[in-house]
């Protein structure tokens, strides 16, 4: 399950084309499997558009993860969300996928 809220319209999306998310997800088994899973996938990721800006849990709790994402388009996150052999990993590294929240972050966001 994904939720996906978003400060821009549809049509921005669209037009759009690059486009960073915010992923949070609470992990069972915490931040080691996943990273793992992430390594091992990472050219995946990229195939479908998709660079990891950044991972990582709350310092207080290794359950809590949060990830920022730059996709190259809409259809990038589309296709990386219903990407079924990514969700069964991401699943196996211990991922909650139903605790899954997307917010698409402003269009004047950037990295350094």
């Amino acid at each position: 399950m994904f939720i996906i809220s978003s400060e821009q319209s549809p049509k921005q999306m669209k037009d759009s084309r690059v486009m960073m998310v915010k992923l949070t997800q609470d992990l069972a088994r915490g931040l080691g499997p996943w990273k793992d899973m992430y390594h091992e996938n990472q050219a995946v990721l990229n195939e479908l558009g998709a660079r990891l800006i950044f991972a990582g849990t709350e310092k207080d709790d290794d359950s809590k993860l949060t990830v920022i994402i730059d996709f190259d388009s809409l259809e990038a996150m589309k296709t990386f969300g219903g990407h079924e052999e990514l969700k069964a990993k991401r699943a196996a590294a211990g991922a909650l996928l139903d605790t899954t929240v997307i917010t698409v972050m402003s269009e004047g966001s950037f990295a350094g």
